[in-house]
């Protein structure tokens, strides 16, 4: 099979191969999916990149945890009326407090546990299927982890970018009033456009007082939150008595110091979002929601660029300098 991989961590152009591997066979409870798309997220990147000393967990790593495609084949004990069934993938490079898996999207082929194989709807394209296992899937936990947002007034953090796209949809369609913070026009637009009420540019405007006085002085409910540690004075500031800070990330600083009174006198509760570790029963909630809102139309996916598998080095460099949209590889024809 056609198929991208890297031997060792580094620079884009420098580690990352392509060529033929052995193709793969599902072992018990796997299927072999014929990957039509694979999606890039930032964590793949950073993997590939040895960020902040990330290491290689094994000795070849074909990358990315997302993708979409065709179930082709079945391993023993897996229903063998799935083949032929189109599917998204989740979690299938990487992971953490283990090893994880080895072998990503990043191929033409993919053998994976049947769960990891999730239906995907109709009204999905697979390139946009690629696109679900992290973003939205993070961004559903983050949204609903403390249940419904119906009536609350969220705060998106980073609501142009991958995941707070999705999280500004998701808590919009339960029925809050969703406030973004976004870094430029462009992004402002693509906020509204997914269902932000209010954008607020955090480069132009002082972010805590815009927010303050949207909520006339009362704060926001939630916060799903992007960068914890470059916005907690922001949350602390802003956030309701008793509300709750969903982070999924603290890039800025891994280990940031936590100011414990400032979020104790007002009671926040704070919640830490991880994809790798989404509970099964919030996971399959996930995979339902989404399939619900797809199939009716409402979810809308953003890509903002594609590439062929053979250009892999240019589609990470793509992430790395930013950009509004999710970023996808096509193993074969575009999907």
């Amino acid at each position: 099979m056609k198929t991208a991989w890297y031997e060792k961590t580094g620079p884009a152009r420098a580690v990352l191969k392509f060529g033929d591997l052995t193709d793969p066979v599902p072992g018990p409870g796997e299927v072999l999916v014929a990957v039509r798309a694979s999606g890039i997220n930032p964590a793949d990147v950073k993997r590939r990149a040895g960020w902040r000393g990330v290491g290689m967990d094994h000795p070849l790593i074909i990358p990315h945890t997302d993708g979409a495609g065709e179930i082709i084949a079945v391993g023993p004990g897996a229903d063998a009326g799935r083949i032929g069934e189109r599917v998204w993938l989740w979690n299938a490079q990487g992971g953490y407090r283990e090893r994880g898996r080895a072998y990503g999207t990043a191929a033409e082929l993919i053998a994976i546990d049947a769960r990891q194989a999730v239906r995907l709807s109709d009204h999905l394209t697979f390139a946009e299927g690629a696109c679900l296992g992290v973003p939205a899937m993070t961004a559903h936990r983050a949204v609903f982890a403390d249940g419904g947002v119906d009536g609350k007034t969220v705060l998106v953090s980073g609501a142009a970018g991958a995941v707070g796209h999705f999280a500004v949809q998701l808590a919009a369609l339960d029925g809050a009033r969703v406030i973004g913070t976004v870094g430029n026009d462009a992004s402002a637009r693509h906020a509204k456009d997914a269902g932000a009420e209010i954008t607020v540019n955090r480069r132009q405007e002082d972010v805590a007082a815009r927010i303050l006085d949207l909520t006339e002085g009362a704060g926001v409910d939630r916060i799903i939150e992007v960068d914890f540690a470059a916005n907690a004075a922001l949350a602390a500031a802003v956030l309701k008595p008793n509300g709750t800070i969903a982070a999924y990330s603290s890039s800025s600083n891994p280990e940031p110091v936590l100011s414990y009174y400032a979020f104790a006198s007002i009671g926040a509760n704070l919640r830490f979002i991880q994809g790798f570790a989404i509970p099964e029963d919030a996971r399959r909630s996930g995979e339902t929601r989404i399939d619900a809102l797809a199939g009716s139309g409402r979810l809308h996916v953003a890509i903002g660029a594609t590439f062929p598998l053979s250009d892999i080095a240019l589609a990470h460099e793509r992430v790395e300098a930013g950009g509004l949209g999710n970023v996808v590889v096509f193993p074969g024809d575009p999907a």
